[in-house]
């Protein structure tokens, strides 16, 4: 008896399973006439169509529910199936039917657009979920250290900027790192006295949490061997003999200099975000989660009124003083753009694992005798935690998301706290706080991600830039936590991806690889265990983001109701080689239904802002 209830157990399982097949081959036969009956219905053909095409809508077969892109039944979503949709119609802005290119084709009016994607794949628009725009298109034109691989470069680069400039202008730029030099000795002021000829100079590391300055900028600021004291959650690097800076400020010092740069008008912040965005709709994205500065909100305002917008821009406001800003976050929330939005504010706990000032649980494995801060530090808007946490409690009261910068372990571990503490003060909510970055994690705190419901927003090419020495900053152990991508999509955390451009390259196939291939930039495999598949990588540049900032309904996935926002790619990431993931180019870019990019006319398209990378 035992044997035949096993036995009609597998075989109900089985005309279930058989069952579940059929009613998704039904459905899925019913999409091009329930779809195009619904264009017709509107009483006018389609404005686009994209026809001969492999969509990939990463949009879920059937089944329960996924995090990252919604319902599904496996990881798996529509690649590889003999039934993939080749053709979209769009009117407007809006995805009006997805089906075979026969069918679409029969919808085709005079005044249609027709583009035959020729057998490339197709996929939705991509989603950076950590930008900094306008610095960004600051850093396109400013000095970029990069790629310099040596002391003796770095200097020559600095030396040809300052010859550049005019008196009252600085060199500004940077984004330079030592790790992967035959001698990464840190800089100092000397590197740059010599060839600044007393020009102020202002040079920040590639994470952005320190800087080089030289002797002139550090007398524009006062700041000499008597003083003055570091700032709170920040240090001012002095020679341990004489007491004098070495030219590197961290976290909040770097304040003492940047506050004296010349303020750039609202001009070029807005010519600076033109250039970001065409830079980014060369490299597919149409949409981006961006930390924004006060001066940005502004710019936004005002490319969006004048129509400028080529990427969606979500902000998150980056300002210390929360409750000073809550009204007028408020305010800006009521704007019905589907281009630009308000979602929140920004904020820091603590600094990066390259400066040593992420916040950490115990001292860094490489720490210097004697060093000052040898666990990293908290940032003055986090310390103490407890002032922190009723920052945090009242602008969930309010029904503000929070985007917080943590990278060390405790830093990470104390923000989950907060944001416990604001869900049981304030009553639960589905507020999809996030944690920005979320890198390094005890092991124990990767469940409470999905438990509380927190967003991880990280980005993958920070591990391939710290895979040269992480093992060497917090030891083997802690590194169980690391880059926990893995480990915190299996525990059912949504999880989505981006860049923090511009610390590094905005392109989102270099974080692609990054995620699935776990090579660093010096060519090592580095923690590969804590990988995501392609296509969960992918999901965590396209639903996962809309899903991030509770707009599921309209972006993320090739859908019918959704914005036609769509990338046709040079290359099928799903069909070249692995190690070919990180150079896909992209062909078309397709915002709301227009064309933003087209790499047919790439020249033109960006001749009136240079590039220090041409794409192709």
């Amino acid at each position: 008896m035992r044997v035949m209830s096993g036995i009609l157990g597998l075989v109900r399982a089985n005309l279930c399973a058989v069952a579940a097949a059929i009613v998704a081959f039904t459905l899925a036969s019913g999409i091009i006439t329930a779809t195009r009956a619904a264009a017709e219905d509107a009483g006018q053909p389609p404005t686009l169509v994209i026809v001969n095409a492999i969509l990939w809508t990463g949009t879920p077969l059937t089944g329960a529910e996924s995090p990252q892109n919604g319902p599904r039944d496996s990881g798996r979503a529509d690649v590889g199936h003999a039934d993939e949709p080749t053709a979209i119609a769009v009117i407007g802005d809006t995805i009006a039917a997805v089906g075979e290119t026969e069918t679409i084709r029969q919808m085709v009016g005079p005044k249609t657009k027709v583009i035959d994607a020729g057998g490339r794949r197709v996929i939705p628009g991509i989603t950076d979920s950590h930008t900094h725009m306008v610095s960004g298109g600051f850093q396109l034109a400013g000095l970029a250290l990069r790629e310099v691989r040596s002391r003796e470069e770095f200097i020559r680069a600095v030396a040809e900027d300052a010859k550049s400039r005019k008196p009252g202008q600085w060199v500004l730029g940077g984004r330079w790192s030592v790790e992967s030099w035959d001698d990464p000795k840190p800089p100092d002021k000397s590197w740059l006295d010599s060839v600044t000829r007393g020009v102020p100079v202002y040079l920040t590391r590639m994470d952005g949490h320190q800087a080089l300055v030289n002797s002139a900028a550090l007398g524009l600021a006062d700041v000499d061997a008597n003083g003055p004291d570091d700032p709170k959650g920040g240090e001012i690097v002095r020679d341990p003999k004489t007491g004098e800076p070495t030219g590197i400020l961290k976290e909040s010092a770097m304040e003492l200099v940047s506050r004296l740069i010349p303020a750039r008008s609202s001009r070029d912040r807005h010519n600076a975000l033109l250039g970001a965005m065409r830079h980014a709709n060369s490299l597919g994205i149409t949409s981006v989660h961006d930390m924004s500065a006060l001066e940005d909100i502004t710019a936004f305002h005002k490319a969006d009124a004048d129509g400028r917008l080529t990427v969606r821009i979500t902000s998150y406001l980056s300002v210390s003083d929360w409750p000073a800003y809550i009204d007028d976050v408020h305010k800006w929330q009521q704007s019905e753009s589907t281009m630009f939005r308000v979602a929140g504010f920004k904020g820091f706990m603590d600094g990066s694992l390259g400066s040593r000032t992420a916040y950490m649980r115990e001292p860094f494995s490489d720490v210097a005798p004697k060093t000052r801060y040898p666990r990293g530090q908290l940032t003055a808007m986090a310390d103490p935690p407890e002032s922190f946490r009723k920052l945090v409690a009242t602008a969930d009261r309010r029904g503000l998301q929070l985007a917080v910068h943590a990278i060390g372990d405790e830093a990470n571990h104390l923000l989950l706290d907060a944001y416990e503490a604001a869900a049981k003060q304030n009553s639960p909510r589905d507020s999809r706080h996030r944690i920005e970055h979320a890198q390094h994690l005890h092991v124990e705190d990767i469940p409470r991600f999905s438990k509380l419901g927190v967003v991880a927003s990280m980005q993958p090419f920070h591990k391939a830039d710290d895979g040269r020495y992480a093992e060497k900053a917090i030891g083997n152990e802690r590194l169980k936590g690391s880059y926990a991508f893995r480990q915190l999509v299996d525990t059912g955390a949504l999880l989505c991806l981006g860049s923090d451009w511009p610390v590094v390259t905005l392109n989102p196939f270099a974080g692609i690889d990054a995620a699935v291939s776990a090579k660093t930039l010096a060519g090592n495999v580095w923690l590969k265990a804590h990988s995501l598949t392609l296509e969960e990588a992918l999901l965590a540049y396209t639903a996962a983001p809309a899903r991030a900032i509770h707009r599921e309904d309209r972006l993320g996935t090739i859908e019918v109701g959704k914005l036609a926002d769509l990338v046709i790619l040079a290359d099928d990431p799903f069909t070249i080689p692995v190690e070919r993931i990180g150079d896909v180019k992209v062909s078309l870019t397709i915002l709301g239904g227009k064309v933003v990019f087209d790499r047919a006319d790439y020249k033109t398209f960006m001749a009136t802002f240079a590039l220090p990378n041409d794409p192709e």
